[in-house]
């Protein structure tokens, strides 16, 4: 008897399977979009003869006929400046968090201020190459960061308003990054192949390199009619206490309730200041901070079958997932295995809820979020669904208020 019911369930649990519709997926051909007509157009004004087209096919989820919410206007949004490119460069995680303190600039005070992205970048490539220096030669030096590098520069160099220090010379419309980082790194592997550790000549060298593609940056400039340091800017104009944000992270290979590494190599100066917390308390903090007036930098995996770069709306297909599947094991196995890697870095402004389901509203500074063309109100944002932060989203940078009730529960 008990045979027999067994076997009726699961003949009832396979009609029910396949009852439910299967998402699908294709190969389409990649066509070149932003990055190629626009940034590499600009940067290195091509003139040579055309080269035969090389289709590029990837296997994608096909997310036609679907009903997406990839419209900015159906979501409740917290204030932040519109997209900006951070053109050929690795800069996300100081774009993406950049936005998220001029979210809060106007938040605590009501102030509109750009600010600067490439002054932060300037003086975090040269901590890079001071950690270069001080490790013989051991520590990265690349683009790349996290998103807590740029408090971590507020805090030793200040911050300065967009006008004053862009970081754009020569007419660029697009920020360019390749050869001044072919120079510095050649520069670096010279001074370790030499043995020439010293650190004021190595810095000064870097500086120089830098200011000739970038621009010298001010020491003191001129802001509303008042003279100010950009660490005076940092304290009395914007009023960001670097210390009050916090980086909330979810991944099963620390010990939760702990502050870990995240052991990454963008995290190039080893941070252990990542607060550790499980799935479920995880994703109830991203939901209530946003729609509590908080915006976050978040940062995780973008190379998905189911990112959409035509759509521009993260899913989850049930052919690599099923939704009931995802916890942080199935999160945990990804990491482990680096099939998520830490790619990008992103400002999450808003949220939806739809049929049941939470979405998010990302701003972005990448190419990908500009395949759509300008004129398109998606330019510039992604639309994630909750799945997606779930499975491949693995921290986000928060002010300390809007997750209090998960601070008090570390020692």
């Amino acid at each position: 008897m008990k045979k027999l019911v067994f076997l009726l369930s699961a003949v009832l649990l396979a009609q029910i399977s396949w009852a439910q519709p299967r998402d699908k997926a294709v190969f389409r051909e990649y066509k070149p979009g932003f990055y190629q007509n626009f940034i590499l157009k600009d940067i290195r004004e091509i003139k040579q003869k055309q080269q035969p087209v090389r289709v590029d096919k990837r296997f994608v989820m096909d997310q036609s006929g679907m009903n997406l919410p990839n419209d900015p206007s159906l979501y409740k949004t917290q204030w932040h400046f519109d997209p900006i490119s951070q053109g050929n460069t690795g800069t996300c995680w100081c774009f993406s968090t950049t936005s998220m303190y001029e979210s809060e600039v106007k938040r605590l005070s009501g102030r509109e201020i750009k600010i600067s992205e490439m002054f932060t970048v300037y003086w975090e490539y040269v901590e890079k190459a001071r950690g270069f220096v001080r490790t013989r030669g051991e520590s990265l030096f690349d683009e790349g960061s996290e998103g807590n590098a740029v408090a971590r520069i507020y805090k030793m160099y200040g911050a300065v308003p967009e006008k004053v220090y862009n970081g754009l010379t020569g007419g660029r419309k697009f920020y360019d990054h390749g050869d001044m980082m072919k120079e510095m790194r050649g520069y670096l592997m010279s001074v370790k192949k030499s043995n020439a550790w010293n650190e004021e000549a190595v810095l000064a060298t870097i500086k120089n390199i830098m200011n000739h593609y970038m621009g010298k940056p001010p020491v003191s400039f001129n802001w509303e009619g008042k003279i100010y340091t950009p660490e005076q800017f940092l304290s009395e104009v914007l009023k960001i206490n670097p210390d009050d944000y916090v980086e909330i992270l979810s991944y099963k290979q620390e010990p939760y309730w702990q502050q870990v590494e995240y052991k990454v190599p963008d995290n190039w100066w080893h941070s252990k200041e990542y607060y550790n917390i499980p799935l479920d308390d995880f994703m109830q903090a991203l939901k209530k901070a946003i729609r509590a007036g908080y915006t976050v930098s978040i940062g995780g995996d973008v190379s998905e079958a189911g990112f959409s770069r035509e759509t521009n709306v993260a899913l989850i297909p049930d052919f690599d997932i099923p939704s009931a599947y995802i916890n942080e094991d199935a999160r945990q196995f990804r990491f482990s295995n680096h099939s998520t890697t830490d790619d990008h870095g992103m400002h999450l402004i808003g949220y939806l809820q739809k049929d049941g389901k939470n979405w998010y509203l990302i701003k972005d500074s990448s190419s990908g979020s500009r395949n759509v063309g300008e004129k398109d109100p998606r330019f510039g944002y992604y639309f994630f669904s909750e799945d997606y932060v779930k499975l491949k989203m693995m921290g986000f940078t928060v002010h300390k208020d809007a997750v209090k009730n998960l601070l008090k529960q570390f020692k």
